[in-house]
């Protein structure tokens, strides 16, 4: 008898849906033991899954490149703690505590004691499914070390486990030689190749910091044989105030507010506005730097101007325009919300564009001027909440209501591309939304010709706004780049911002139904290429030309209108 049997990618879908419904059961139950019962599901799934920027999670060797992004992203030293609680803004900025920020993502984290690491989710949904996916991968990787190093149920271990726990825990300092000895020794541990471990050894260390992955390791294998030998289950616990507030857009309300007072204290709130989903350096660098470095603008034409800002040994430089920003129409925001979302406001009716590509392309009286809103990039379900909240109507002081007169909304950032590669760039005509039925085409303003003269490589066609970029396998990626979807690449906001647009604009009447709509994506890694994954590391230099000729289009076109 012949039975249909799914797909890979249907299998890959299917455990997607399984760890999120399972993430949300066990939100919704308040904790959960990782390495337990409740979280078998989790593991069991991630496991099936084989995430590309997990590589050989399901190996029994330790997946290396997969560690170092995910430590990268957690609160440093959160390998130590048995107990890990993830609340609201509960007021620990206002405590003694230190905060920890996580060197790639950017969310409060505290050590409250040797055994309790609390992480501060003010970004939503996304940033809990983040966390616990990253952790599920930490705790299955710790396992792994433990098989390694236990030789019987009496808790004796190898010879190499005793080496890195003295040095360990007497924070010994090592010779060139010892460290090549201790390195042999976790090779073996972790049956990688001597070079290999040296290399990821080199990757971790700090200046602060050179032992930080004999540290991790023997801490990760500490633990999960507390589990095995003593039953100190590690345990994950969700705060009551965070089960509140979830999906309630209590940080996005307030953040939004906080731009609607700026705007209106200074005069601004009925100018015509356009919004930026962007860095915090491209937008006004694009507009400040060819005026206040015009020397440098001369000598460095074109977009090796901003390649030459970005560099670190030109902080200076850096300064002077900020400097002369702040000075000529720009106002720093700074986010006290929780949203971690910074802000720039930029009052075009205070620049003087002498020495500027850009100019009006008819005359404007200051009143009608444009203002740019240039907000810091959001995390996943983050876009849909703090976009929302800011296309709604401004009540101010007086409880009069003022619509706000958005005449666009702009999308630039990183995202995995299907073909192509690094530093190349994505235009999409639709977000197919990962694991719903919700899709949003759209008419996108940019075109593929618009970004085709900066010697890049440019692709147009449909995106998938995923869940999390942790959880893509080949498989899944595939199926949406092969099949009719033609999909090019996938990020985690943009359904969410369409969302809150079309929302706004044909179904509340909060804006224009007429408001001009651009994305665009340059290629941060290409998860289908092996070794091309974000765990393979950062862009560096090659992002900085598809960021200025996306800005610069952008701005064109604002400009232009």
């Amino acid at each position: 008898m012949n039975t249909l049997k799914p797909t890979k990618s249907q299998e890959s879908s299917n455990a997607i849906e399984r760890m999120y419904t399972a993430m949300r059961h066990l939100f919704n139950r308040g904790f959960y033991k990782p390495m337990g019962v409740s979280g078998q599901t989790l593991r069991e799934s991630l496991l099936l899954l084989r995430p590309e920027i997990y590589g050989s999670i399901a190996d029994v060797n330790t997946e290396l490149d997969g560690l170092l992004y995910v430590i990268e992203r957690l609160p440093e030293g959160i390998e130590e703690c048995q107990f890990i609680n993830l609340t609201s803004d509960e007021g620990y900025k206002d405590s003694h505590y230190t905060p920890i920020i996580p060197e790639k993502r950017r969310r409060n984290c505290y050590r409250i004691d040797k055994d309790q690491m609390n992480i501060e989710i003010t970004r939503g949904r996304s940033d809990i499914y983040d966390v616990l996916t990253h952790l599920t991968f930490l705790f299955i990787e710790s396992h792994k070390i433990k098989n390694n190093i236990l030789i019987d149920e009496e808790g004796i271990t190898i010879r190499e486990w005793m080496h890195l726990e003295e040095v360990v825990l007497n924070n010994k300092e090592l010779s060139d030689n010892e460290r090549e000895v201790l390195i042999t020794h976790l090779a073996n541990i972790l049956g990688r190749t001597f070079i290999e471990v040296k290399q990821i050894a080199q990757s971790f260390a700090t200046k602060e910091n050179p032992n930080k992955f004999f540290n991790c390791i023997f801490w990760m294998g500490k633990l999960a044989l507390n589990e095995t030998l003593l039953n100190k289950k590690r345990t994950i616990v969700f705060s009551t105030s965070l089960r509140e507030r979830i999906g309630h857009h209590i940080y996005g309300d307030k953040w939004a507010n906080s731009i609607k007072e700026v705007l209106d204290k200074n005069n601004l709130i009925k100018r015509p506005i356009h919004i930026i989903s962007a860095n915090m350096h491209s937008v006004m660098n694009s507009i400040y730097a060819p005026i206040t470095l015009s020397k440098e603008a001369k000598l460095n034409e074109g977009i090796a101007l901003f390649e030459l800002l970005s560099k670190k040994t030109n902080a200076s430089l850096q300064k002077k325009v900020k400097e002369h920003a702040s000075q000529n129409g720009l106002i720093y925001v700074k986010d006290t919300s929780g949203t971690n979302i910074n802000v720039q406001i930029i009052d075009t009716a205070k620049i003087n564009f002498k020495g500027s590509k850009y100019s009006f392309s008819k005359e404007l009286s200051e009143a009608t001027k444009p203002i740019i809103i240039v907000m810091d990039y959001a995390f996943g379900e983050q876009a849909f909440e703090t976009l929302d909240e800011l296309l709604k109507p401004f009540i101010c002081k007086k409880e009069k209501i003022h619509h706000l007169n958005v005449e666009s909304v702009s999308i630039m950032g990183k995202a995995g591309i299907l073909q192509g590669g690094k530093g190349d760039i994505m235009i999409p005509s639709a977000h197919i939304f990962e694991g719903t039925a919700d899709n949003y085409p759209f008419t996108n303003e940019l075109k593929k010709e618009d970004l085709e003269g900066f010697g890049l490589n440019v692709y147009e066609g449909s995106m998938v706004t995923v869940l999390g970029t942790s959880l893509q396998n080949r498989d899944l990626l595939e199926f949406f780049h092969n099949s009719t979807w033609r999909a090019i690449g996938l990020e985690m906001e943009g359904a969410h911002y369409q969302k809150a647009i079309q929302s706004a604009s044909k179904i509340r009447g909060n804006i224009s139904e007429n408001v001009k709509v651009r994305y665009a994506y340059y290629a941060s890694d290409n998860p289908l290429e092996t070794g091309g994954t974000l765990a393979s590391g950062g862009l560096g230099t090659t992002g900085v030309r598809p960021t200025y000729a996306i800005t610069q289009k952008i701005l064109e076109q604002i400009f232009s209108a």
